[in-house]
């Protein structure tokens, strides 16, 4: 399945590969919802080989897919996928070891084409509380059982809330954050709205922040647990129990613009990125001081460290952040070719810079990186500050690779392919 490669090549048209939280009950070395156990990229319990062959790691299996960018959750033994095929949007389950079926459920899929031409879901499955939870295009948000695809209940809730479908189709994935299940939809007083994970009833909604293809985060402020959302136009912070909304500050452009990479807590500190002219902004979050009421008690103020667009700013794959830098792509992949950078985060500055790479998702396994190109190079380096080291790298035969990929168990999972002609997801054993 794989050819040995020395250079990613230049990248031709854009899109996000779009990935959303933290499930409630992840398993060590799970990867249960848009980038791994904590939405930062880096997984849990993973000791990656130092090497491959020259053919690359062990290709384990592939599983035939539909059109789509919506990458793999994993949970146990369980691959759950997210794909359309005709007119259905189908969720389902494969075995980990195998790739053997073990359940489907199918929904209507209403989304029509928009820029792009691929007309799949572009959202990660999130898995928790032995459900799964999938996001169409069209904004439909669906509930399963995660032993059999039984189907639980599902929401309209862009046509619920007269949400506009975008560029591209609904692309910032759900998250679950204190029993809460929250949604970036969209819509007059309907910006984000909070369901009941168990019963899909809405629990409330405010703002009219405009949806985004970016996915929120969990982070905690003033020992309170908040989801963290860039809309499409500002960062903010909504508190899954009042239904508090509060805008933290502008982020984003407007006109041709997205914004899609998934916001970064860690250590009190913010980092977000966006291209078009948006840029990338370091920040430190703090509860508001000398709150006087019990909605400034869940207030947060975030005070600028560094920002501008020369250091980071990504089209849509998230950075990962480890020992205090960042791993990730600067620039686009439909204008120019994206560089490869290690950034220090407290200071904005390039530590090293790889020309010519390409937008690529980065997966963080202890102090080693997995990154996956936009088509299909694969590469395994150290998350090493000082230069850039390369151990091993290999291409998918089948070219595009933007939806996001999965560790866990000792397989790395890759989706390849778009649009009516579908795709594959494909197991590679890449443990020690």
């Amino acid at each position: 399945m794989f050819r040995h490669q020395s250079r990613q090549k230049s990248l031709a048209l854009a899109l996000c590969g779009l990935p959303l939280l933290a499930a409630a009950s992840a398993w060590a070395g799970d990867w249960p919802q848009i980038l791994g156990p904590q939405r930062s990229g880096k997984a849990t319990g993973e000791k990656l080989a130092a090497a491959w062959p020259a053919s690359g790691p062990k290709h384990l299996w592939s599983h035939q897919l539909g059109s789509g960018y919506a990458g793999p959750a994993v949970v146990g033994e369980r691959v759950i996928v997210f794909h359309r095929v005709g007119d259905s949007e189908i969720v389902e389950a494969v075995n980990a070891k195998t790739g053997q079926p073990l359940w489907k459920a199918g929904f209507a899929a209403t989304y029509r084409r928009g820029v792009d031409p691929d007309e799949g879901p572009r959202c990660v499955p999130l898995v928790a509380d032995e459900k799964v939870f999938v996001f169409g295009a069209a904004g439909d948000l669906r509930c399963v059982s995660l032993a059999a695809g039984e189907k639980i209940w599902e929401r309209s809730l862009y046509a619920d809330y007269s949400a506009d479908e975008g560029y591209f189709g609904a692309g910032s994935t759900p998250i679950l954050v204190a029993g809460k299940l929250l949604v970036n939809v969209g819509g007059r007083g309907a910006g984000i709205v909070a369901l009941d994970p168990a019963s899909g009833k809405t629990v409330w909604k405010g703002s009219d922040e405009d949806a985004s293809y970016s996915s929120p985060a969990a982070v905690s402020v003033g020992g309170k647990e908040q989801a963290l959302f860039i809309t499409r136009y500002n960062c903010v912070l909504a508190d899954p129990s009042s239904g508090v909304v509060q805008k933290l500050f502008p982020f984003g452009e407007r006109g041709p613009t997205v914004n899609a990479a998934t916001p970064l807590v860690s250590g009190g500190k913010l980092f977000v990125t966006a291209s078009y002219g948006v840029g990338a902004r370091y920040a430190a979050l703090d509860a508001a001081p000398n709150a006087a009421t019990s909605a400034a008690l869940n207030s947060a103020t975030a005070k600028t460290i560094w920002g501008d667009d020369d250091t980071l700013s990504s089209q849509y794959a998230t950075p990962v952040l480890h020992n205090g830098f960042l791993y990730g792509t600067h620039g686009r992949e439909d204008v120019g070719v994206a560089q490869l950078r290690c950034v220090e985060a407290a200071t904005g500055k390039v530590r090293w810079n790889q020309e010519g790479y390409g937008v690529a998702n980065v997966i963080l396994a202890e102090d080693m990186l997995l990154i996956v190109g936009a088509r299909g190079r694969l590469a395994l380096a150290k998350a090493s500050s000082a230069k850039y080291e390369e151990l091993a790298s290999c291409e998918l035969v089948q070219g595009v690779s933007r939806a996001l990929p999965a560790l866990s168990g000792g397989r790395l999972y890759v989706r390849t392919g778009s649009g009516k002609q579908g795709g594959k997801l494909h197991c590679l054993g890449v443990s020690d």
